[in-house]
């Protein structure tokens, strides 16, 4: 897990000009007397999320938020605004003024929705840290009669289009991990999009429909309370949240596919915020409660400093686009 060793040093904010003067008997190098700009920040900032209350990049904006209010020393407000699998929230961002008070915690979503002809462009963004990465799970509800990743697949052989799965919305990550898991076992899923994965799980418990795609940190209450069974968890190796479930690989299914969360502003962000803001991010995401929340949910507390995470974010923005295309 990359880390940032250096941290920033927070701007002191200066003293007013004349009350210099009269302290020290100086005069200023320019000869000026304005104040300096206030320092960074100077009021409450929002930290919103492209999604329902509740699900994961939500819950992760919220333990964010709390651990770096501290470290700012200022109130940190999340607020939700879902719809069209994060593109609502996101085009919301990008508009806002770029000076440090309008953050988000982004899901991969946004290195996909350009390529699904939503008006959504990384570039549009500065990312200021990669936070999480969270696998992806395919469940069904506790009173499913399906035991296994196979039952399920051999359902939806039989009569394909008939097994129902529902996800965090069209052209969302889930989405895709529905799709490619299908194409992978060679049958078809009626997608069912939601807007956020908690109301797409809710479904799933519910008896909504037949299975839910989702993260793992949305599905492991559920699993382990008994109200969902997940069959399979779409990663290299086991969930150490979920033990008793085996990997797609496992099952024969060659799918490995998973979201990732990044905190980002609206591009143009001043080198000083910038900075400020990365370096409370860093120290955040070594909170342990964030750490505890992160892992206890079966996600893995990666980190990429402001540089790395924009250089990921746009490799992903590449792969997607050629996934996607197929």
């Amino acid at each position: 897990m990359s880390r940032t060793r250096t941290r920033p040093v927070l701007a002191v904010a200066a003293l007013g000009a004349a009350a210099a003067l009269v302290l020290s008997g100086c005069v200023s190098r320019d000869g000026g007397g304005a104040d300096a700009d206030a320092a960074f920040p100077t009021g409450t900032i929002t930290m919103f999320t492209p999604t329902q209350a509740g699900g994961a990049t939500d819950l992760t904006a919220r333990t964010l938020a709390s651990e770096m209010e501290s470290i700012l020393d200022t109130s940190i407000v999340v607020e939700n605004r879902p719809g069209g699998a994060g593109s609502v929230g996101m085009q919301h961002l990008a508009g806002l003024s770029a000076d440090g008070h309008a953050i988000a915690v982004l899901p991969v979503e946004v290195s996909m929705l350009g390529h699904l002809d939503y008006e959504i462009d990384p570039a549009d963004y500065d990312f200021l840290g990669q936070v999480n990465a969270q696998p992806g799970t395919i469940a069904v509800p506790a009173s499913s009669p399906y035991e296994t990743l196979d039952d399920l697949l051999a359902a939806a052989e039989e009569a394909p289009g008939s097994i129902t799965v529902s996800n965090a919305g069209a052209g969302s990550i889930w989405e895709t991990g529905a799709k490619a898991l299908g194409a992978e076992a060679g049958v078809e899923f009626q997608g069912v999009p939601f807007d956020g994965g908690a109301p797409a799980v809710t479904a799933a418990i519910g008896g909504q429909v037949d299975a839910v795609v989702a993260s793992v940190a949305e599905v492991a209450p559920a699993h382990d309370d008994g109200r969902l069974r997940v069959l399979a968890v779409f990663m290299e190796e086991r969930a150490p949240v979920l033990p008793d479930v085996p990997t797609a690989t496992e099952q024969g299914q060659d799918v490995v596919i998973g979201s990732w969360a990044a905190i980002a502003a609206p591009t143009g962000l001043a080198d000083d915020v910038k900075a400020t803001l990365e370096a409370a991010i860093s120290e955040a995401v070594e909170s342990e409660a964030y750490v505890s929340f992160v892992e206890d949910a079966g996600n893995i507390p990666q980190y990429r400093d402001a540089a790395e995470a924009t250089e990921f974010v746009l490799a992903e923005h590449e792969r997607f686009g050629a996934l996607l295309a197929g």
